[in-house]
């Protein structure tokens, strides 16, 4: 319509608090680890159907059906990223391969070190969730996640765990490393879901 001003796109895409920044920072929690593709392994582990674990090495991994999502990264501490080309393996796929007893609600996604962070099942099988291998036409360096991360363009990004060693199925949530130290159990930006005080009953485990 002639004489409205029209909304540039970015503000449209950017959720509530959040902004654009220079560049794209990387933050992660302690030191990047090394990889050893002879010896790496990912695990699937918990209410599995078969009540079994499922181990991919790395050439395992790699044959999973390639998939590639266009998305914006959105971290809790109110940067946005818009525009990544993410490519990888969807999680349908690994779901597929490795399936989850019916009763499966949620997963607890595991890193190197430790690292965890949970999902409802309904957030991590979506068609924009995937584990990324490479950013932009790149493959992802060791400080955004190399050789595997897990991106979850829908959440904040401390969802998105970086170098992924196994997914575990869970029938009841529990909390990962950073739902414990205070942050949200569901993690969605655009309700500014930032901190676990902000939860509505039903939103975290009892």
């Amino acid at each position: 319509m002639a004489g409205v001003p029209e909304i540039p796109e970015e503000e449209t895409r950017l959720p509530p608090g959040q902004y654009i920044p220079r560049g794209r920072p990387v933050i992660h929690y302690g030191r990047v680890p090394a990889f050893r593709p002879q010896t790496w392994r990912f695990q699937v582990f918990g209410a599995t159907a078969s009540g079994e674990v499922h181990e991919f090495d790395w050439a395992e991994f790699s044959r999973l059906p390639p998939a590639v999502v266009m998305a914006d990264f959105h971290c809790v501490t109110k940067f946005s990223v818009l525009g990544n080309e993410w490519e990888g393996f969807p999680a349908a796929a690994l779901l597929e391969r490795a399936p989850p007893a019916p009763e499966v609600r949620h997963v607890l996604v595991w890193a190197e070190y430790g690292y965890s962070a949970n999902l409802r099942m309904s957030d991590f099988d979506r068609p924009t969730t995937l584990f990324a291998t490479h950013l932009d036409g790149a493959r992802l360096t060791p400080e955004t996640g190399h050789p595997v991360r897990l991106v979850v363009p829908h959440l904040y990004a401390w969802k998105s765990v970086k170098w992924v060693r196994a997914v575990e199925y869970l029938v009841d949530d529990r909390r990962g490393f950073w739902e414990d130290r205070g942050y949200h159990n569901i993690a969605d930006p655009w309700k500014e879901q930032r901190y676990s005080y902000q939860e509505e009953p039903g939103e975290g485990p009892p």
